[in-house]
């Protein structure tokens, strides 16, 4: 059965990895070789022959299982045709609405769809909406200049409430960047086949019943809103009784899993420490809270709640412990939002408590595996995550480096039989420091797989944290979260003092310069070796030449960040939305062009985009920085990006008294005629010039940093936002002789007021890149101007369709496109 339900979690794992879902003959032949290879595997009792039957027969099942869950989701999806019109749709609030910095956002579950002329459009059962707080999201003007945005006064939404609302949808779209998070697959996950926003202001109370954005019921009853309706009780419980504390957030996750008021600061520390895993409910928070519940069941049961009735002898004490276990744990799970390491752990405990009920024995690695069967069989993208990856991994190291190996000396086991406290608490501390030393170690291997980082002061951290939040903070964050509002607030500000004191010890160990090990990913060979390595380590006692598993990790410490090859550079333009971020790398150097937008106040072009990838490269530094203009979605990442990378040098066109400068190290203005060498490679700046910035009539626009870079007879060139005078400027300047480029990004995104035919016709790139977002509301690239290259003969090429764009440029230029190189099934369907 394990093989069986390993080959299954392993082919539900290869459906990810398809450009295309199968189609209807896959399923015929895959059902009938799946029976064929179980008929087999039934005849063979040789582990040898039947494993390998029986790991491919669930490969099979597992494949075809992922494919048909994939389509049916896949088929809700919001037809193009209906992208951008307005609908009205009568439904529910599920989950918990999140404020933002501009309103609202919620999932919003369908019941009804409002006939539009006499169709009804195919709207999908589940939206993600926003309802922005002003208008400027659904009024721009054409060339994408705002007004000052009219507020909105937007109401406070709760699950369960029946809304009837007019929308505007758009079919589910996410940046595509290396290495970068796949929204797409996120949104999949959670059914959710498209995305959108409330069009206009809530209707008055007064408004009739068929208003657009009224309320119709404050609360639909179902299981799912109940629960959703308790978190949220839960989260304004924690917050009114800790107003303006800086980590209630932190303990809003522990009682409920919203994690969401935690700092993107707090999680920096967190991760840097190892302790990212405990800001959470869970597995180890679930399995604590249901032994403690059970323990005290058993407790009040043997002594038949302190009655007469003897309940033990109408059923034993330590089947009630089993149920209460069992019934806690699936309540905090629910509270948690059933995320992957809480499914993992109230599965194993429900296989455990039945065994036991049952009165039969099972081997952990059953119980690891039933739990994996119904992880998969439920959600079969949960292997897409690393949540997933280190929550079954950390048990099945914990199996592999402890089980069957920790037998204490004799004098131990002598001296626990006499009760002696003090040996059995030693025998305790060794072996459960054994066990984080078994997890600490095992799983270096995958968390450089998967973030390209590792915290080296986790040890210390984890072993300072994991008793504190388990055994202290956890407990009492529950308790004072459920009473009044009195006892409460004063429960509550324990576990509160608690965590600030660990913030602050925890920021002390993430500022030691050696904090961090950060390498590039590695690549499959390395973590194999590594991986391997690891295991042997860790093998028993007695095992041969154990030693030689360190030669493995070799190649994992010596993993570098890979440049471009001598007389080549590579440029690669993110895929950041609306917006401009663009690295260009030597031999020996890095500069990026611009940082993308500014999302909210956790998220920008920075944090988002540009840190995971460089992070991912094993990049911790940059040469050079160039800051085309303050336009946001140009300069909106500038500052996390400081705060976060190593930056030598920075060229812009900012204000000196713009804020971005305040943090920027070494700034300097951008000035036509600038230019520098990195390893044969030239850098020209061919704009502003220095007489604009002592004009106050032009807009940032026009003040944007346009830079050329140049390899031989390849070369980029970084327009900016530039418009129709600054090209002219360009053009009849001293720099028109150096225009000529084989890459242009395309300037001010195609918009209206840019791209004129005359400086195109002089750049004459081969190529044009559109760094665009999605069906953006400034509708760029603007069709004539974008139908403008495709008539000059230049190729064209959007972020929002191709995803980001690496270009090699050298001898001749290479093109990849990310969401072409990187095809998956669920994208662009």
């Amino acid at each position: 059965m394990r093989a069986l339900i390993i080959g299954f979690a392993l082919g539900a794992g290869l459906l990810q990895l398809q450009s295309q879902l199968p189609g209807i003959e896959w399923y015929v032949i895959g059902l009938v070789l799946a029976g064929l290879l179980a008929f087999t595997a039934r005849r063979f009792w040789q582990p040898f022959l039947r494993v390998p039957l029986l790991l491919t027969c669930g490969a099979w099942l597992g494949f075809l299982w992922a494919a048909s869950f994939a389509l049916y989701y896949l088929d809700q999806e919001l037809p193009a045709a209906w992208e951008g019109h307005d609908v009205t749709v009568i439904g529910t609030v599920a989950d918990l609405p999140s404020p933002t910095g501009q309103g609202l956002r919620f999932r919003f579950d369908v019941e009804q769809v409002v006939l539009q002329g006499g169709v009804k459009p195919p709207i999908p059962p589940r939206l993600a909406l926003s309802w922005y707080g002003n208008q400027r999201y659904q009024a721009p003007t054409e060339d994408g200049e705002q007004a000052a945005p009219a507020r909105l006064a937007l109401p406070d939404l709760r699950p369960g409430e029946r809304w009837r609302l007019q929308v505007r949808l758009k079919r589910p779209h996410g940046n595509a960047n290396p290495d970068g998070f796949d929204y797409e697959l996120w949104l999949l996950q959670d059914d959710v086949r498209a995305t959108g926003y409330v069009v206009g202001r809530p209707a008055a109370a007064s408004a009739p019943a068929s208003a657009v954005n009224r309320r119709l019921d404050a609360f639909v009853w179902t299981p799912w809103h109940v629960i959703d309706t308790a978190r949220g009780w839960l989260r304004d419980r924690v917050y009114q009784a800790l107003p303006d504390a800086p980590y209630a957030g932190m303990i809003a996750a522990l009682v409920m899993g919203d994690q969401r008021g935690i700092s993107q600061a707090d999680w920096n520390v967190f991760n840097g420490t190892g302790i990212g895993h405990l800001m959470a409910i869970s597995g180890l928070h679930i399995t604590m809270l249901a032994a403690l519940c059970g323990g005290l069941a058993s407790w009040l049961w043997r002594r038949s709640f302190f009655t007469g009735a003897q309940l033990p002898l109408r059923l034993p004490a330590q089947k009630v412990a089993v149920i209460v276990g069992m019934l806690v744990a699936l309540l905090y799970v629910l509270l948690a939002g059933f995320g992957v390491p809480a499914q993992r752990t109230l599965y194993m405990l429900v296989v455990v408590g039945i065994a036991f009920w049952r009165g039969r024995i099972v081997r952990v690695s059953v119980v690891l595996c039933l739990a994996l069967a119904l992880v998969v069989l439920l959600d079969p993208w949960s292997l897409m995550w690393p949540g997933f990856w280190l929550s079954f991994g950390a048990v099945a190291l914990l199996l592999y480096g402890t089980v069957g190996r920790m037998q204490p000396p004799q004098a131990m086991v002598a001296a626990a039989a006499s009760k002696h406290w003090g040996a059995a608490l030693v025998q305790r501390i060794k072996e459960a420091s054994h066990a984080q030393y078994v997890v600490t170690l095992g799983l270096v291997p995958l968390t450089m797989l998967l973030f390209g980082q590792y915290s080296l002061v986790s040890p210390i951290a984890n072993a300072i944290a994991i008793p504190l939040v388990s055994l202290v903070i956890t407990p009492l964050a529950l308790v004072g979260s459920v009473l009044p509002t009195v006892l409460a607030q004063f429960v509550l500000q324990v576990p509160h003092l608690l965590l600030v004191w660990l913030a602050d010890l925890l920021q002390v160990l993430s500022a030691m310069p050696w904090a961090v090990w950060q390498t590039p990913l590695p690549n499959g060979w390395v973590f194999a070796l590594a991986l391997g390595g690891t295991l042997l380590v860790l093998a028993p006692r007695g095992w041969p030449v154990r030693w030689l598993g360190l030669f493995g990790w070799l190649p994992l410490l010596l993993n570098a960040p890979v440049a471009p090859a001598e007389g080549s550079m590579r440029v690669t333009a993110f895929d950041v939305g609306q917006g401009m971020a663009v690295l260009v790398e030597t031999p020996g150097h890095r500069l990026l062009y611009d940082t993308g937008p500014y999302y909210s106040a956790e998220s920008d072009g920075a944090t988002r985009v540009i840190l995971p990838y460089l992070r991912a490269r094993g990049i911790d530094h940059l040469d050079r920085v160039v800051i085309s203009h303050n336009d946001n979605d140009h300069s909106g990442g500038a500052v996390s990006l400081f705060k976060n990378m190593a930056v030598d040098s920075v060229y812009s066109s900012l204000a000196e008294d713009s804020p971005i400068l305040r943090v920027a190290p070494l700034a300097t203005r951008c000035e036509a005629g600038q230019s520098w060498n990195w390893d044969g490679i030239g850098f020209t700046m061919l704009h502003p010039t220095p007489a604009s910035y002592e004009s106050d009539k032009w807009r940032p626009n026009a003040r944007s940093c346009v830079l050329k870079v140049q390899i031989g007879r390849q070369s980029v060139l970084l327009a900016g936002d530039i418009e129709a005078v600054q090209e002219d400027e360009l053009l009849n300047g001293r720099m028109a002789e150096r225009l000529p480029s084989t890459v242009l990004l395309a300037p001010h995104h195609g918009s209206g007021t840019s791209s004129t035919e005359p400086f195109l016709r002089a750049v004459r790139p081969e190529l044009a890149v559109f760094q665009v977002g999605y069906r953006n509301r400034f509708n760029h690239p603007r069709p004539d101007v974008y139908e403008r290259y495709g008539r000059l003969g230049i190729r064209r090429l959007r972020t929002d369709e191709s995803g980001a764009l690496t270009m090699t440029l050298g001898d001749q230029l290479q093109v990849e496109q990310y969401r072409k190189q990187h095809a998956r099934y669920w994208y662009g369907r």
